[in-house]
């Protein structure tokens, strides 16, 4: 067991490094490659779908576009077919089974059961055994009392025996008897075929001729025992029941060979097919639909569905790629925020063919539903499937235009998938986009519910809409169309909800779900620094307010600057007292050290900060970030220092041994990190930060940083930096704002008077010397950031007065 846990967690370690590798490696072949393979399989999704005819007009609808015969078509009309094949099935004659032995076995039963009291009649001394009077009823099938005994024998058996079976119900017996005769008469007006059932021998019909009813053969039987003189009265009703207990139906209804022959009636029918012509027009838009063009229109369904021939399939092949590669490549040169790697490609593939997928899947369920629940038409199921899952997702991955022109490629192909339906395009594209929209600023779960709730208001307004375009009056399957349309915007929302883990997870996003997790302060590796490095702690801090305003004025993402300006620093925990904030006020620990290796010291924590947040997963794109955070830029004092160190004759100091290792700032993000960082750095070694200090110095370092190239690979521009700055101005102006300084009671004063002077000399002097420490310390901090002398023609070219 874990050795199987062990290697699943490879597998996924394997996966996860592999998505991870595709990142910022955009390779056309590899990008083109994925299109393709997106295309062909979405063709193979559309493709099977049976949907381009729609099947949801009944007799009396008017049609909302006109609609051809793909090809020549010879479709069986259904109702007629089925129609004549009950007409012949009714007209399958009746079966009924004729037991031609019936009556004679019942008139031998009768002459034993006479023979047996002949023989007592003849021994009236023998005594009436139990065997006598088992057989006795065994043969008449009645039990007889002795009163009834004694009256049969007071009969002439041996005459009656003769006269009773052979003139009296033999006539009788060998007829066909039916149990209504009623019943019987009405089925021979429809046709009765009569077979024998011990032989499968069809009967004449004259044999029917001579069919009675059971009453009726019971009626003649007494009326003729009546006719007979010369016995009781007893004796004719003993009789009468003898008959009565042995008169039986001869003549009996068969089910199952009616059923088998009305089966054989109806296969011999051929269906009954109509012609349908290529290119005829079967339904014209704006007409009333009738039931023959109906009936046609569900033969092409059935037929084929006029996609699934091989020339459709490369149809929509070749119209599916030049959609997706065209938008693609538009996209790609015109808008400059579309610059996805190989793995937003993969996603968006990934997403895309799971869209379709969903979709597929619920087209076969809203079948299904639609025939258990006849009294909603299945189309109106379609409705509840969450189109805008997708544009959702991609908005909240990567960027609004991305997830504009995944909308519109997800909308038209979805019209393909349901009959080249315009209207079902709009209503895609409308509520993909309002999804989309709803979670631009996605910071809490609940804003994915508010955009579900708004997806759901979309798509009842679009039902309504469409309604009244197709000219149609109100019904109740609008109602249910409204029902399921707003609960399709809710399941967005929820999907949407669950699936962002997996996404997070599976293709290494930092989502603004996830960094609202990570900004928690409680997190491991903040508490950590907090404890270890409590001055670049609160420097993270100060960081993220400046870097977090300085993106809202210029439309950045604020989220991400704040939560990366929290963490930009983590790796000063290995090493945290060669950092002079958190010094707390000791000897300066880079007074011993050659300057390059303070160089080397300085530069590392951005190597450890790297580590630390791929071990704690903080997620790649603040990973970038805490890489990109000093870009290049030049470690000045110590490089300073170890150019005034160098005697002569010496090689020259190398510049780049003292700058960092970068890269530069890709993104503005972390070009507004990389200036915040300085500026706060620099801001605590103003003497008296009045407010045009502050604006002097802000210049001054956005300058130097401006012109020691490290913006050149992001995208600010100088309104950007105008606008950085006047936001570093009013975050810093409000924190170092000055307060009025308040008279001190006189017994305060007289405290500290009294302690300076019981202070020892060495206790002074210690005090002095950490102050001139600390006086050091910022002054090295203060060079370090500072690269270049006041300029104010470069002033000028900034655009900042």
């Amino acid at each position: 067991m874990i050795k199987e846990e062990k290697a699943l967690q490879g597998r996924t370690t394997i996966f996860s490094y592999g998505v991870q590798g595709l990142r910022n490696r955009r390779q056309p072949r590899l990008g083109g490659w994925l299109l393709l393979l997106v295309t062909v399989l979405l063709t193979l999704i559309v493709v099977p779908k049976g949907g381009l005819i729609p099947d949801y007009y009944a007799p009396g609808d008017i049609a909302t576009r006109n609609i051809k015969s793909p090809r020549d078509l010879l479709a069986e009309d259904v109702p007629l077919t089925r129609s004549k094949r009950d007409e012949a099935a009714n007209s399958a004659p009746l079966v009924y089974d004729l037991d031609t032995t019936a009556g004679i076995q019942a008139i031998e039963r009768i002459h034993q059961g006479f023979g047996l009291l002949l023989q007592l009649q003849n021994d009236v001394e023998a005594p009436k055994s139990e065997d006598f009077l088992s057989g006795l009823e065994s043969n008449f099938g009645v039990p007889l009392v002795e009163e009834e005994i004694q009256a049969l024998l007071g009969l002439a058996l041996g005459q009656t025996i003769a006269a009773f079976t052979r003139d009296l119900l033999t006539p009788i017996f060998t007829r066909p008897i039916v149990a209504n005769l009623q019943a019987f008469e009405a089925d021979r007006d429809r046709g009765i075929l009569a077979i024998e059932r011990s032989g499968e021998e069809e009967l004449g019909s004259q044999i029917l001729e001579q069919t009675i009813g059971l009453n009726d053969a019971l009626r003649q039987v007494k009326n003729e025992l009546a006719l007979i003189t010369g016995i009781t009265s007893i004796q004719q009703q003993t009789l009468l029941k003898l008959v009565q207990q042995q008169l039986r139906p001869s003549l009996i209804f068969n089910q199952q060979k009616t059923e088998q022959w009305q089966m054989d009636a109806r296969q011999q029918i051929a269906p009954v097919l109509f012609q349908i012509k290529e290119g005829e027009m079967v339904v014209r838009e704006g007409e009333r639909v009738t039931a023959d063009q109906i009936l046609k229109l569900q033969a092409i369904r059935k037929s084929g569905r006029d996609n699934r021939s091989l020339q459709t399939a490369v149809g929509l092949l070749i119209c599916s790629l030049l959609l997706i590669y065209v938008g693609f490549y538009f996209t790609q040169k015109n808008i400059s925020k579309f610059r996805p790697d190989s793995r937003d490609l993969l996603f968006l593939a990934v997403v895309f063919l799971a869209l379709f997928l969903l979709i597929k899947i619920s087209i076969f369920i809203a079948a299904g539903m639609g025939n258990t629940f006849a009294y909603i038409d299945s189309s109106v199921y379609l409705y509840a499937i969450p189109f805008a899952l997708g544009a959702m997702l991609v908005r909240i991955v990567l960027n609004s235009e991305t997830a504009f022109l995944f909308s519109v490629c997800c909308s038209l192909l979805v019209g393909i998938l349901f009959g080249n339906s315009l209207l079902m395009v709009f209503y895609v594209l409308i509520g993909s986009l309002v999804g989309a929209h709803g979670v631009r600023h996605c910071q809490q779960r609940t804003t994915l519910y508010r955009a579900g709730l708004w997806i759901g208001l979309a798509n009842m307004a679009m039902l309504i809409g469409i309604h009244l375009l197709t000219g149609r009056n109100f019904e109740l399957q609008l109602l249910w169309k409204l029902g399921f349309g707003f609960f399709g915007g809710l399941a967005s929302a929820i999907v949407v909800n669950g699936t962002i883990p997996l996404v997070e997870s599976f293709f290494k996003y930092t989502t603004d779900i996830k960094l609202l997790e990570l900004a928690n302060m409680n997190a491991p590796i903040l508490r950590q620094l907090m404890i270890e490095a409590p001055g670049t702690y609160h420097h993270s801090i100060l960081v993220g307010n400046l870097a977090e305003a300085a993106a809202e004025s210029i439309n950045a993402n604020p989220l991400l600057t704040r939560v990366a300006a929290y963490y930009h620093d983590i790796g000063k925990i290995k090493k945290p007292l060669y950092f002079i904030e958190n010094s707390g006020g000791q000897r300066n620990k880079h007074d011993k050290l050659a300057p390059s290796m303070s160089a080397l010291i300085l530069t590392s924590h951005v190597k450890d900060g790297v580590e630390l947040a791929r071990e704690h997963k903080l997620g790649a794109e603040i990973i970038d970030i805490i890489q990109q955070h000093q870009g290049t830029t030049l470690i000045k004092f110590f490089y300073d220092r170890a150019k005034s160190q160098t005697e002569p004759g010496m090689p020259q100091v190398d510049e780049r041994d003292y700058r960092y290792h970068g890269p530069k700032p890709q993104t503005r993000e972390a070009a507004l990190i990389l200036l915040a960082d300085a500026i706060e750095a620099a801001s605590r070694t103003l003497t008296d930060p009045t407010p045009a200090r502050i604006q002097g110095m802000v210049q001054k370092l956005i300058n130097n940083i401006f012109i020691d190239g490290q913006l050149n690979e992001c995208d600010l521009t100088l309104k950007d930096l105008n606008l950085i700055a006047k936001s570093f101005n009013r975050i810093l102006s409000g924190s170092f704002h000055h307060r009025v300084e308040y008279p001190e009671p006189v017994h305060i004063v007289r405290e500290k008077v009294d302690a300076e002077e019981k202070t020892p000399a060495k206790e002074k002097a210690k005090i002095k010397s950490a102050n001139s420490d600390r006086k050091l310390s910022k002054t090295a901090q203060n060079s370090e950031t500072a690269t270049a002398e006041d300029s104010p023609e470069d002033l000028k070219r900034l655009g900042i007065s």
